[in-house]
């Protein structure tokens, strides 16, 4: 077989793994969508009947969860709708389908569905610095580096929908390789804060309390870590192959990431309104013998404190008596 006859062949295979790759993936974002749309009505449904959500906390999560299903929902079907295109609408076309695949960006449709997943993930992240800053009790050296994150990434989005509503290939946008790595990265600085803090909380709860049961912290720790690493898993692929130009697995994970994505943070706020493994069986275990203790201070600001400092400490601003079953809703209120 000749030079050129070898790399006919070679191309013809890629091309075919390409278009597998494109069809594979939207049964897989299909799967993806169908477990994001059920986890979103049973979310909206447990958040509506869970009376300690007051009507601002409980309004801004509706809303939430509205808008990440209407962007999610648009983004999936312009994918889906494409994919119809590549095999039916232009069956005509001069270009074969792995042509029409690669060069997506050329139809507005694409350009739809790639701005609406951005959009609908600069949602998803908002909501995971808002419960960040909660926990760390808004504090400036958290948030400072955060939200310049976060802008980093929404900047990098933008750049990123600038070129594809300009017809660019999809797969030579680099800019998409630095927008993933930050949105990767936020996500998991976000668990080590959130899970630092939580542990910090645990350990001076214990302090105070030598009968303190910390299973509420040790639950929610646990549920933070496996929704991100549900996620990460998932984008770190997504970085290697695009990296790599593996195009084929590029394919599958860029038409399924903003459903796992979208999953990941329906699961904390679903088994929070539910009150799974953390306030009513944690409650109910305590519930024979309550407990109260009164704080003189912050807990954030406590944590940062010396045992000599907490001694000397005589501002009563912020006295509250809690008993242990209160502190437990506490956690997961600043968790959703």
């Amino acid at each position: 077989m000749t030079k050129l006859g070898v790399m006919s062949s070679y191309k013809q295979q890629t091309d075919l793994w390409l278009e597998r790759a494109r069809l594979d993936g939207m049964v897989l974002g299909g799967v993806s969508y169908g477990v994001f749309f059920l986890l979103t009505v049973q979310t909206w449904i447990a958040v509506m009947q869970q009376p300690r959500y007051g009507g601002k906390n409980r309004r801004a999560l509706l809303f939430y969860i509205f808008i990440t299903f209407v962007l999610g929902t648009v983004s999936f079907a312009a994918n889906a709708k494409y994919t119809e295109m590549i095999w039916i609408d232009l069956r005509d076309a001069p270009e074969s389908p792995a042509d029409l695949i690669e060069d997506q960006m050329s139809y507005p449709i694409n350009v739809v569905a790639i701005s609406t997943a951005h959009i609908q993930e600069w949602f998803m992240q908002a909501l995971l610095l808002h419960r960040c800053f909660v926990i760390w009790n808004w504090s400036r050296r958290v948030m400072i580096p955060m939200i310049t994150l976060y802008i980093a990434m929404i900047s990098m989005s933008i750049l990123v929908q600038i070129q594809a509503s300009t017809g660019a290939v999809y797969y030579s946008i680099n800019i998409i390789l630095a927008y993933l790595c930050i949105e990767v990265g936020i996500s998991v600085i976000y668990t080590i804060l959130v899970a630092n803090r939580l542990l910090a909380m645990r350990s001076l709860m214990k302090q105070v309390m030598a009968q303190h049961d910390s299973t509420t912290y040790d639950t929610v720790i646990v549920m933070v870590v496996e929704s991100t690493l549900l996620y990460s898993i998932f984008a770190v692929i997504f970085i290697v192959a695009f990296a790599l130009h593996l195009n084929g697995i590029t394919t599958l994970c860029y038409l399924s990431i903003c459903q796992i994505q979208g999953i990941s943070q329906l699961f904390i706020i679903l088994r929070i309104a539910r009150g799974l493994e953390v306030t009513h069986d944690w409650s109910s275990r305590i519930a024979a013998a309550p407990t109260t203790t009164i704080f003189s201070g912050f807990i954030s600001d406590t944590i940062e404190k010396s045992n000599d400092e907490r001694v000397a400490r005589t501002e009563q601003d912020v006295v509250q008596t809690y008993s242990t079953s209160v502190k437990a809703a506490e956690v997961d209120v600043c968790i959703v």
